[in-house]
């Protein structure tokens, strides 16, 4: 029997004797045909007392979660509990209320591997007497059924947006081509008067405007499926183009921007990672508009790739799921402030670069996102 395997059967021989040892929770079952039910169900069952013990789990139920002693500390192990509001309060609700309660699309991690689980809530009762015996939770494996619904919506979502990227791209190009030929010319006339700062301001425009021709670019070719050859830089190099951008707005903000690199790590492929880094710098600081800090951390990975960190003091990720972020057109920014499409996009450059790019709730407050790139080569 594998490793794994064997310590989940441990895990749920342990529960299934604790059951069997109580005396009025066997009274009260279906003896050992209930039981034989419950171990062959597709679906994980826990039952646990007023007080919260676990009383017993079946074996779907310790494959999918690390039961312990306590059912809200099991759950809380593998889940963002800020998120889910305190896992001990909405169990104890549904204890004294005898009210179930539903949660839908939980990021649950067990072994390393995260799963997204629907879990039900449910008060226990005796038949007889309706005595109050605790309660019981079901779990079950979401994780391919809701990756399924939100490739599909995400694809209805974005064929709207495939439809009108070419028509924009080419309605863009002109009036950049203009602009940036303005600004040439203007640059010209300032080296021969030999006038510093209207050149340093115009300098900043070029390099804007270029970083808009670019991102054009890129939708064109994308519309004609071609490919753009991607030049190797060291990802430091990325970040620090994306945060030059964003450091007047960070001062105004009153908000500090921490350097953490690890210099001599391999280089990564460019191409649009700058847009990552930018949509990730702004959204941090649109969550301290009164102040705070930025820490920005790279490291190697243990799979010999690169992690980006970004740590912020913001008031945390919304209690809607970390994935719920990344969808398109998700936002919790004011009417006209946010598309929802920058993390989204995101997501889809990271992930074009076979790495991923997740997001968390920090322990003292704030949120991180943590972006995992494979390095050249």
């Amino acid at each position: 029997m594998p490793e794994n395997a064997e310590r989940q059967s441990k895990k749920s021989d342990k529960h299934g004797d604790s059951l069997k040892g109580n005396s009025a929770s066997a009274r009260s079952g279906f003896g050992l045909l209930g039981k034989s039910i419950l171990q062959s169900l597709p679906i994980g069952i826990i039952a646990f007392d007023p007080d919260l013990k676990i009383l017993g789990a079946n074996a779907p139920a310790a494959n999918l979660i690390e039961p312990g002693d306590y059912i809200d500390k099991s759950l809380a192990k593998g889940t963002d509990d800020k998120i889910w509001l305190g896992w001990t309060e909405q169990l104890k609700s549904v204890v004294s209320a005898r009210k179930p309660c539903r949660f839908e699309d939980v990021s649950y991690t067990s072994d390393g591997k995260t799963r997204l689980l629907r879990i039900v809530c449910m008060p226990l009762e005796e038949a007889e007497t309706a005595k109050n015996l605790g309660g019981t939770i079901i779990v079950e494996d979401v994780t391919e059924r809701v990756n399924v619904q939100r490739k599909l919506a995400n694809a209805e979502r974005l064929a709207a947006v495939g439809k009108h990227a070419s028509k924009v791209a080419h309605e863009l190009n002109n009036p950049l081509d203009g602009i940036l030929r303005y600004i040439n010319l203007a640059m010209r006339i300032i080296e021969q008067e030999d006038l510093a700062k209207p050149k340093e301001y115009l300098t900043q425009c070029r390099q804007g405007l270029m970083r808009m021709v670019q991102i054009v670019s890129e939708l064109l070719e994308f519309s004609r499926s071609t490919y753009t050859p991607l030049e190797y830089v060291k990802v430091e190099q990325i970040i620090e183009d994306a945060v030059k951008t964003m450091e007047s707005r960070a001062e105004a903000s009153n908000i500090q921007i921490v350097r953490n690199y690890t210099f001599g790590m391999p280089q990564v492929r460019s191409g649009n990672l700058f847009q990552v880094f930018c949509n990730l710098t702004k959204n941090a600081l649109d969550a301290m508009p009164n102040g705070g800090e930025l820490r920005i951390t790279t490291r190697p990975a243990a799979d010999d790739g690169i992690v980006v960190e970004l740590i912020d003091t913001g008031a945390g990720l919304p209690p809607v799921g970390t994935e719920a972020i990344f969808e398109p057109f998700f936002t919790t920014k004011e009417g006209g402030k946010g598309t929802g499409l920058g993390l989204a996009i995101c997501r889809d450059i990271v992930e074009s670069y076979h790495g991923r790019i997740t997001a968390m709730n920090a322990p003292n407050g704030g949120s991180i996102f943590t972006v995992h790139l494979p390095v050249a080569g």
